[in-house]
C-alpha cells in the first residue's frame, strides 16, 4: 500500500504542476489521452487504487481540491488497467462545479449521487 500511496503522491504532483504552470487545458488534453494500460487488476484493485490516492491527499503539503483528486485518481486506475473516467459536473443554484471518478458508470472517489447533484458537463 506505501508503493501505490507514493505513486498516487507522485501524481498529485504532476497534476498540481500541469495546473499552475500549463492550466486547465493542457492537463484536460493529458488525462484524455492517458492511456488505459494493459493490464488487469485483482478484484477490489479500484478501491484500494482509490483508497492510496487518498491517503496521498492527506501527505500532500496543499489542500487537494476535488479537480486534482479525480484526475489523479483518473490516471492511477488507467496505470493498473481499469478505464476510468474523470467527471467535471456543474449544478446551477447556488453554482457550483464538482469533479468525481467512474468506472463503468459507477462512482468511485466520491460519494454514489454525485451524478444526482450535478449535471455532467463532460466525460474524459
Amino acid at each position: 500500500m506505501h508503493l501505490l500511496t507514493l505513486r498516487a503522491f507522485s501524481l498529485l504532483v504532476v497534476v498540481d504542476f500541469y495546473l499552475q504552470r500549463a492550466g486547465f487545458e493542457t492537463l484536460y488534453r493529458k488525462l484524455r489521452s492517458y492511456p488505459v494500460a494493459q493490464k488487469t487488476i485483482a478484484p477490489g484493485g479500484v478501491e484500494t487504487l482509490s483508497s492510496a490516492v487518498d491517503a496521498a491527499c492527506i501527505w500532500y503539503p496543499k489542500e487537494v481540491l476535488c479537480l486534482q483528486r479525480s484526475a489523479a485518481t483518473a490516471c492511477l486506475l488507467r496505470k493498473f488497467g481499469i478505464p476510468a473516467q474523470m467527471i467535471i459536473g456543474v449544478r446551477r443554484m447556488p453554482f457550483k462545479a464538482h469533479a468525481w471518478v467512474e468506472v463503468n458508470g459507477k462512482v468511485v472517489n466520491d460519494k454514489p449521487y454525485m451524478p444526482e447533484m450535478y449535471a455532467v458537463l463532460d466525460r474524459c
